[in-house]
């Protein structure tokens, strides 16, 4: 299958028609991080030593100077491609547009805020790399020194979330994410916003695949702020946004 109407991409057409020598695809969705753009790019260039790693980043409808700074750094970097989204429709609605752009054998997505090391992403290529059947395997990382506030809100969604669909999910939110490009393919109409994290770790654990979680250092944002987690108001709202879809899989499930 190619995906739904949403998208505009061809049904019935086998994923590995785009399929290349590329080992590792991943996608960094970037909402008005005009600032940290040249960073995580930066960065990239840094830890990445190989020839079969390409990083696409999607400008998911950024109303800064995204798609300026983009436009002016991609060619120095050979690694790295945009996708664009003309309009924002969610978080996981970009995610999802540059994993259907990716074309190595493994996928997956990490931020651009800089808040996780893209080292991160070369690690989580080893660990999946190293496994006898990795093609029945997901990487996630696992954040380590976050403020406490933030430690007690997600310990407090992970014992929910466990408890009410039945799978132990732990630190659901955490970054990178790493898996064949097959359990992609499994996926039936994945949510479009902050819900894909808990959706994806959800069917990874209900698919038996073996997951792997690794810890990753979580320091502070060095540019612009988060688009979501700006204070109590924000987590209640993602909370209530949470529950909504939560009730909407387990139902779809049954």
């Amino acid at each position: 299958i190619l995906w739904d109407k949403n998208f505009g991409f061809l049904k019935n057409k086998p994923l590995n028609l785009y399929m290349s020598n590329m080992k590792l695809s991943i996608v960094i969705p970037c909402y008005n991080e005009g600032k940290n753009i040249p960073l995580i790019l930066s960065r990239f260039d840094e830890v990445i030593n190989r020839k079969d790693i390409e990083a696409l980043l999607v400008n998911n409808g950024s109303t800064d100077n995204s798609e300026e700074v983009l436009d002016e750094l991609l060619p120095k970097y050979p690694f790295a491609r945009v996708v664009n989204v003309q309009e924002n429709k969610g978080y996981g609605y970009g995610i999802l547009t540059g994993l259907r752009e990716a074309s190595g054998t493994f996928i997956g997505w990490t931020h651009a805020d800089m808040q996780t090391d893209p080292n991160d992403v070369i690690k989580a290529l080893e660990i999946i790399e190293s496994e006898s059947n990795a093609k029945n395997t997901y990487v996630k990382g696992d954040r380590k020194g976050r403020p406490f506030f933030d430690q007690f809100f997600t310990s407090g969604m992970s014992i929910f979330e466990s408890l009410y669909m039945g799978k132990k999910l732990h630190d659901i939110n955490a970054q990178p994410n790493i898996f064949h490009r097959d359990f992609f393919a499994s996926w039936k109409n994945p949510p479009h916003d902050f819900a894909l994290d808990l959706y994806v770790l959800f069917m990874a654990k209900k698919q038996k695949l073996k997951v792997i979680r690794f810890d990753v250092l979580f320091p502070e944002r060095i540019h612009g702020t988060s688009s979501w987690n700006t204070g109590f108001a924000s987590k209640r709202k993602f909370i209530k946004r949470t529950l909504v879809f939560s009730k909407k899989l387990k139902k779809s499930i049954k």
